[in-house]
């Protein structure tokens, strides 16, 4: 009973020891000035050149860029499933339709407020371009229209591409390249 007694007491004293220092220990908040590196003065060391994050190689040049070396991809890296394409609706109308409208005709809400008016969809030259065009203006934006890569992920970006494409062909599909079926569905939506 002595030895057990004599192990609480002098355990209780350690652990109050540990207890006064965690509360008197030093800290370092990210980016703030410290002199414990020599050479930046700062808490936080610099990244070594050419790493890269965990996760964020973005080897695969097509899907990153849209690019493949400085030519714009002709075709979509990814799937083209329905579930993309909704996808890609959704973030359409998110992000886009405001300026570009439901359609594509560049005649969102903030044109009708007096904005710019950006080009329609619909035109010879953007149902010409390839796809990667698209995707290339969505992360880097073009005239007037800011960059979205840090609002639209690539997957979105890619998806947003492709329901666009589905936009200029609503548009620009001549009935003689419907089927019968498809005809009549869309005279009996009127």
């Amino acid at each position: 009973m002595k030895r057990y007694l004599a192990t609480f007491v002098l355990l209780s004293f350690a652990l109050m020891g540990c207890r006064r220092d965690m509360f008197n220990q030093p800290s370092a908040r990210p980016l703030e000035k410290s002199d414990f590196f020599h050479d930046n003065n700062m808490a936080s060391r610099p990244l070594e050149p050419h790493t890269v994050a965990r996760g964020h190689l973005n080897e695969d040049e097509p899907f990153f860029r849209g690019m493949v070396g400085t030519n714009l991809v002709a075709s979509f890296p990814i799937p083209i499933t329905r579930e993309v394409l909704e996808r890609g609706r959704e973030r359409y109308d998110i992000y886009c339709a405001p300026c570009h409208g439901r359609t594509g005709d560049g005649r969102g809400m903030i044109v009708q407020r007096g904005f710019p008016a950006p080009p329609s969809y619909h035109i010879d030259r953007l149902r010409q371009a390839p796809v990667g065009h698209f995707f290339d203006v969505i992360t880097r934006g073009y005239g007037m229209m800011f960059s979205y890569a840090s609002r639209v992920n690539p997957e979105d970006r890619w998806a947003i591409a492709a329901y666009i494409r589905v936009l200029q062909a609503s548009q620009n599909t001549p009935a003689t390249a419907l089927t019968a079926t498809e005809r009549a569905q869309l005279e009996g939506a009127q």
